[in-house]
């Protein structure tokens, strides 16, 4: 019999969800695990390809192939039409979109030993900041994508509302919550009523008093360290020998910017990234840039800052080191000095989120929960920025990576049943 199911294809990471017996579960998409990080690593040597954390794996190795990230930012950008060169093939990017989604379904339905036919998606509230042509146009793409993998029904729901309905199911009062989604590509907000009573209600567009997104995520908190600490090292905003200008700053943003990698991996980059190293006042640092980029190294090297964010969660400092093929780096990166980074970004999102409470007609006091999801989340400039905005709101974690997805699952059974 074929089943429905709620489908989280996150930035960072991908859930799915169905309900049985009446109660929403994930599914293990990779060995027990119920999150499979959204990445993909075409293999040149065995033309196989990897999915999750068996691509980050295989990557990490240094085998020759081509690793994949953070897939779901292209969406609605002017990158959705490119295509990446898999060996003597160029393969476009919402081919990728879709096999990384089809190997998803087919480890759910492996799992189950059924059809899965129908899906709710979860999308943000904005996959593109202020451009409602360019932001419809991201939910079409993903919409084929998911179709083109045998999904027959296919809809949507936004995240941040699925997130609010996964909390739901363990409160017995009403409540007055602020959602606050921030995931890897984008950050979103929902004011919503919550209760066991209103819970047991098909649609919820009664509920929702405000929802507003800002294209600000954890792999913008990645880039933003990177410029600020590891960049640096390798010439970013130094100058030429002469003094005359800064050197180009757009492969360092490339470098940076995790679906943006692939980029430089050409004859052309490298050799402009070589002439920018012959006329640089530090030629050694431009150096190291050239090798990262000549070995392939810039996911690993992405996954060393992001390493560091992470660390310096529970820490006052970290040590941010990356050993490639030809470079070493390290340095000591302190909380603060993240804080600091991410100034502009935390600001972003502030704002939107006194947008959202101006939407809703009410104030920061009038909240009472703040239903924290996501695993930007864990950001301690973000906690504390929240803590410092609502005061007197208790702040509730769901479970950060699998929220959206249960609350997903739960849309799908009632929209097509379990």
């Amino acid at each position: 019999m074929a089943r429905s199911c709620g489908l989280d294809f996150g930035t960072s990471n991908s859930t799915l969800g169905i309900v049985a017996a009446g109660h929403p579960e994930l599914l293990a998409l990779e060995g027990d695990s119920v999150t499979i990080p959204s990445a993909l690593f075409f293999s040149f040597e065995t033309d196989a390809t990897y999915f999750g954390r068996a691509a980050l794996a295989e990557y990490v190795t240094g085998a020759d192939g081509r690793m994949m990230r953070a897939l779901k930012s292209v969406l609605g950008s002017a990158l959705i039409g490119d295509a990446t060169r898999i060996k003597k093939r160029l393969v476009p990017f919402m081919e990728i979109l879709g096999l990384f989604i089809g190997e998803m379904k087919q480890r759910a339905e492996t799992g189950l030993d059924a059809e899965i036919s129908d899906v709710v998606v979860g999308r943000p509230v904005h996959f593109v900041d202020d451009d409602d042509k360019a932001d419809a146009e991201a939910q079409k793409q993903l919409e084929t994508a998911v179709r083109s993998q045998g999904f027959r029904h296919v809809s949507f729901q936004f995240e941040p509302i699925a997130a609010a309905m996964d909390y739901e199911r363990t409160i017995d009062n009403e409540q007055l919550a602020l959602v606050v989604d921030l995931g890897g590509g984008t950050s979103d907000f929902t004011v919503i009523r919550v209760s066991p009573q209103r819970a047991k209600a098909a649609e919820r567009a009664d509920d929702i008093l405000a929802t507003a997104g800002v294209h600000v995520g954890g792999t913008d908190f990645d880039r933003l360290l990177s410029l600020a600490k590891v960049m640096p090292m390798l010439g970013y905003r130094s100058e030429t020998a002469d003094g005359k200008r800064i050197l180009p700053v757009a492969p360092y943003y490339d470098l940076a910017t995790w679906h943006r990698i692939n980029r430089l991996y050409n004859a052309k980059s490298l050799a402009e990234l070589v002439e920018t190293r012959n006329e640089a006042a530090h030629p050694e640092r431009v150096e190291k840039m050239v090798e990262i980029v000549r070995h392939r190294e810039g996911h690993r090297l992405g996954a060393a800052v992001e390493e560091t964010k992470i660390a310096l969660t529970d820490a006052e400092t970290a040590e941010f080191r990356f050993t490639g093929e030809a470079v070493d780096l390290a340095t000591e990166i302190a909380r603060a000095e993240l804080t600091a980074a991410l100034e502009d970004a935390v600001g972003r999102i502030l704002t939107t989120i006194s947008a959202t409470l101006d939407q809703a007609g009410i104030g920061a006091g009038q909240v009472d929960t703040l239903i924290m999801t996501g695993g930007s989340t864990l950001v301690p400039a973000i906690v504390a920025a929240l803590r410092a905005m609502f005061p007197d709101a208790v702040m509730v974690r769901t479970d950060v990576l699998g929220s959206v997805g249960l609350g997903l699952a739960m849309t799908a059974a009632r929209r097509f049943g379990p």
